[in-house]
């Protein structure tokens, strides 16, 4: 990566980005595209969208969603703790002990989650999966209007936010789902531009994918794509306990995963193989007999419909406070999503199936 490149990704990162509570992550989105984007616009729904060669008549999205999984504020007792509802798909094990961040208007409040220590559970309790209703937040306040001086119904909460390096090119985060695939694709845009480009590539920023795809939803529609194609993560199955029947064979460092499958163009899968090839990008394939849960599946949906293609990242641990991917991985999506984008004719008609 280069080093400004490298210095956004972990910006993002280190910012937060719960559903529906976006804008900070996109203010730094739209300052670092603008040095090399033709155009950067923000919608009604809070998606960033920057493009290079517009008015082309072939138009291509790369969609990355901007939102991360978070919490809510919903109740605070009178004794000063403050209760969540889920912002996206928890397992509310992952919470237990963590730092947290409260989002609150004055700043962020630093929280601890916890339950009751082992010493006082009765045994039955001891063997039962924890409810996140179970679960509060601790900001150190006597009471309840300590608490309520800082802290507003509807704030939202993230686990603390960092970026740690590790061996073999490794890094983790909790925002790599999907700071990763925000990254690639804005990477990815500013790579082709330099290459040259025939279409219009758009790349989106979209918001609210965690809670039902909905940025990819709205941008899609606005931008009218021909061919879209969104980069998200991936289970990564090298690590023990996970089925690598059904998740497929998928490991960090093993390049981009391409996915086939219902969700997607064949077209579109059968170029990246082959710019893949040609460029000497090493890729996986996964396969999904399904509607994805990304924006592909939005995108594939928009309007009269679009040629779809699913890049996903690797990733360990997804949906934790050590989402852990390669960051070879990630220069490698953007490589291979560049070439494939400087490579496109004029037109869409190569993607009519037939």
């Amino acid at each position: 990566m280069e080093t400004a490149a490298k210095q956004f990704f972990q910006s993002i990162l280190e910012t937060p980005s719960p559903s529906g509570y976006e804008e900070p992550v996109q203010a730094l989105v739209r300052e670092y595209a603008g040095e090399f984007a033709d155009e950067v616009t923000t919608d009604l729904h809070g998606n960033v969208i920057a493009c290079c060669n517009p008015g082309a008549p072939m138009r291509v999205m790369y969609a990355g969603h901007a939102d991360q999984i978070g919490l809510l504020v919903t109740y605070i007792s009178e004794e000063g703790f403050i209760y969540t509802n889920t912002i996206g798909g928890w397992d509310p094990q992952q919470l237990i002990g963590q730092r947290m961040t409260i989002h609150a208007p004055s700043g962020p409040i630093p929280a601890v989650i916890a339950r009751k220590a082992i010493h006082l559970l009765e045994p039955e309790e001891r063997k039962q999966v924890v409810k996140t209703k179970e679960l509060w937040l601790d900001i150190g306040a006597k009471d309840r209007d300590e608490a309520a001086e800082l802290v507003n119904i509807g704030d939202p909460v993230t686990l603390e936010l960092g970026y740690q390096e590790m061996r073999n090119g490794l890094a983790n985060s909790p925002g790599m789902d999907d700071k990763t695939g925000l990254w690639v694709c804005f990477e990815a845009l500013r790579r082709a531009k330099k290459m040259g480009l025939e279409v219009s590539l758009y790349a989106v920023a979209t918001v609210q994918e965690e809670i039902g795809l909905r940025g990819a939803t709205t941008s899609a529609f606005g931008i009218d794509p021909q061919v879209g194609i969104a980069v998200d993560v991936t289970h990564a199955t090298d690590c023990p306990s996970i089925d690598k029947t059904q998740e497929g064979d998928v490991r960090l460092g093993g390049g981009p995963v391409i996915y086939r499958g219902p969700n997607m163009n064949h077209k579109v899968v059968d170029r990246l193989r082959t710019v893949a090839e040609e460029g000497e990008i090493q890729c996986q394939w996964g396969a999904i007999g399904r509607g994805t849960g990304t924006d592909a599946n939005a995108i594939q949906r928009s309007r009269a419909g679009v040629a779809a293609g699913l890049v996903s990242i690797p990733n360990r641990y997804m949906h934790s406070a050590v989402e852990m991917i390669s960051l070879e991985d990630l220069d490698q999506s953007a490589e291979l999503l560049a070439r494939f984008a400087a490579n496109l004719p004029a037109d869409a008609s190569a993607f009519i199936p037939g």
